[in-house]
């Protein structure tokens, strides 16, 4: 059990730069809500749904970090600062971070009867701050999910996900095969594509300028031989 932790604890210092030792990572609101969980879901496992429900409000309470007991979460799951929602169904794999403010959230089934409503998340998955991943779809291994990301169908595998309604963006092999990207994001090529966009908006409102100015041109060369008749006729 003693390994066990210790190379949790390992797994989550591998992913975040910030704790000196794993004593301080022990005293993040992730680790506790990951511990609560464990311990509600195997009473949940048992049918003993009201204990179980107590140590997930208890757990909710002290980390603000909400696991749904039926949830299932494998091994080195990592949720970096907390705010996060997890759903009744929701099947997480091994060696997935998620970042604070994220829902994995469910639908409301049209039958009024319940089942799979929540997503399944695959091994090495990082899914961005205030990702909302919604309904009973399949995030494949290895995606990425960014920051804001509203995601409602299929992920495939090493895939990564953007904007609202998110759409997926091409991501270099050499980015793909990385053992770990921060924020679910590759920010070079993020910065490097805004920076395109902007640059295709002002190539754009130049050519835009330069056509209004050769109408207005061409409207003054038309109207100046009109102009000089009528002052010719009033003469």
């Amino acid at each position: 059990m003693l390994n066990g932790l210790t190379a949790y604890l390992d797994s989550v210092r591998a992913r975040d730069p910030a704790p000196r030792s794993r004593w301080e990572i022990l005293l993040y609101p992730g680790v506790w809500a990951l511990g609560f969980h464990r311990a509600a879901h195997w009473l949940f496992e048992a049918h003993l749904y009201f204990l179980a429900r107590l140590v997930n409000h208890i757990g909710r309470f002290l980390t603000a970090i909400d696991i749904h007991p039926g949830a299932k979460i494998g091994k080195n799951f990592f949720i970096d600062h907390g705010f996060t929602v997890i759903g009744e169904t929701a099947e997480i794999g091994d060696d997935v971070t998620i970042y604070q403010c994220v829902t994995l959230g469910g639908t409301n089934p049209t039958n009024g009867v319940g089942g799979k409503r929540h997503p399944t998340i695959e091994d090495n998955v990082i899914i961005g701050s205030g990702a909302q991943v919604i309904g009973p779809i399949t995030v494949g291994k290895r995606a990425r999910i960014g920051a804001n990301a509203v995601v409602m169908e299929d992920v495939p595998e090493g895939a990564t996900m953007i904007g609202m309604k998110a759409r997926s963006t091409l991501v270099p092999a050499e980015e793909w095969a990385r053992e770990f990207l921060p924020y679910g994001t590759p920010c070079e090529d993020a910065e490097g594509n805004r920076i395109d966009c902007i640059e295709k908006l002002e190539g754009e409102l130049h050519s835009l300028r330069a056509e209004i100015d050769e109408l207005k041109q061409a409207r003054t060369a038309e109207a100046e031989p009109e102009t000089a008749r009528r002052s010719g006729t009033d003469s």
